[in-house]
């Protein structure tokens, strides 16, 4: 964040050339997209309101567990608002779409608030069990932060196929920092402090950035028509529903890993470290979307994405045959390895949706995204589990992750665009 908002571009004087600024510098690509005006305030505040995605679930699961002593009960009501935000994500994205950002995105944003504020006091006044399930579950209307932001780049870059794809690449980048950040913030917060400090202080992150957010009005993507609102579903679409499941595929992915990857440490006696393997995955995905995002797209997305689902298909073994044949270390590199093949099929397969769906509907089809990625975790999280608790060795567990980058390649190539 820092590196753009300090990269503005130098005008040379007429007489002689400016001296050269030293330091780091975003490559050509990013520095052409933030140089539009607004972008990087948009930016700045959308990342302060995406932070708290990585950091909600976390942060109820501490809370709960913490007050209750019951991790089934803390994982039961996580759960519950998983399953309500794969509902209820689609219609809050429909009314942003027919009302506008600022309009429809503030109010969906003050009442999740109300629910995750609604939460912290049930846990803390020792509420009954029931109201944690349904403070948690009016949580779902937080709006997609992250594809507010992508509607914002493709309505500035609507004429612009390379700065989108850049564009997007940033985006994927922003959600592995956001995702590797949240839980380490949480985490500190709610051992360092109280137990509802993660609670609250991502409640106080998430309205302060949608207030923010909301009010760079001059970025905002006007409201489609009224006729042109009124198109039919984006799953009803030609070529969108067999993308959406390979994002579920993709989501089995992410989710079987991350448990895979915390039994593996806890076998291994090193269960405090699982973060940082998680975390190096997460680096390793950030570094390739932002270098994915430097190179101009050559060829059809179409093809593109397959081709990136196909690497993300032979890189994902990595981790399986590091676990089966070598130890934690081995494993730290095949997890960056496999990680750096999850952002170009991610950056490439959201530029699909966007091409794929109708302007007046853009942030219900990337929430529709969302929620098959969500789905897909949400299985491949159960899986995961089975797996490591079956099979005869945690590293064997990594099967699942392989399996499933496998299957999002079939469905890839399966279906034509």
């Amino acid at each position: 964040m820092i590196l753009f908002l300090a990269a503005r571009p130098v005008t040379a004087p007429p007489v002689r050339p400016a001296p050269r600024r030293r330091g780091l510098r975003l490559p050509a690509p990013y520095r052409r997209i933030f140089a539009h005006p607004g972008t990087r305030a948009f930016t700045a505040a959308n990342l302060l309101a995406r932070l708290p995605m990585g950091m909600l679930s976390v942060s109820a699961v501490l809370m709960i567990a913490g007050s209750r002593g019951s991790y089934a009960l803390a994982g039961a009501v996580t759960a519950t608002g998983l399953a309500a935000t794969a509902l209820a994500g689609p219609w809050t994205a429909r009314l942003i779409d027919r009302h506008g950002q600022a309009r429809a995105a503030v109010p969906a944003t003050a009442l999740a608030v109300l629910g995750s504020l609604s939460l912290l006091l049930c846990v803390h006044y020792g509420a009954p069990d029931w109201t944690l399930f349904a403070s948690y579950a009016a949580t779902a209307t937080t709006p997609n932060t992250g594809g507010l932001s992508r509607a914002r780049w493709a309505h500035l870059l609507r004429d612009d196929p390379a700065a989108r794809h850049t564009a997007n690449s940033f985006e994927q980048a922003a959600d592995e920092l956001c995702f590797l950040l949240g839980p380490v913030l949480a985490t500190l917060l709610c051992t360092g402090l109280f137990p509802e400090a993660g609670t609250a202080v991502a409640a106080a992150l998430l309205l302060t950035g949608m207030l923010l957010f909301a009010a760079q009005r001059g970025t905002e993507p006007p409201v489609a028509a009224r006729s042109a609102a009124r198109t039919r579903s984006p799953l009803r679409l030609p070529g969108l529903p067999p993308l959406l499941l390979t994002f579920v595929c993709t989501g089995a992915v992410f989710g079987s890993m991350e448990v895979v990857t915390v039994a593996y440490a806890d076998a291994h006696g090193i269960r405090s470290a699982a973060g940082a393997l998680l975390a190096l995955q997460a680096a390793g995905s950030a570094t390739a979307g932002l270098l994915y995002g430097v190179r101009r797209p050559a060829g059809r997305g179409t093809r593109r994405f397959r081709g990136c689902v196909g690497a993300m298909a032979v890189l994902m073994p990595l981790p399986l045959l590091a676990a089966s044949a070598g130890g934690p270390a081995v494993l730290a590199v095949a997890l960056v390895a496999a990680g750096m093949a999850t952002a170009p099929a991610m950056v490439t397969g959201m530029g699909l949706v966007q091409s794929r769906t109708p302007a007046g509907r853009l942030n219900e089809g990337m929430t529709l995204a969302v929620t098959a990625l969500l789905a897909g975790i949400a299985v491949g999280s159960a899986t995961g589990g089975w797996a490591v608790e079956q099979l005869t060795g945690p590293g064997l567990g990594y099967a699942v992750p392989a399996a499933a980058a496998a299957l999002a390649l079939g469905t890839a190539l399966r279906h034509r665009a």
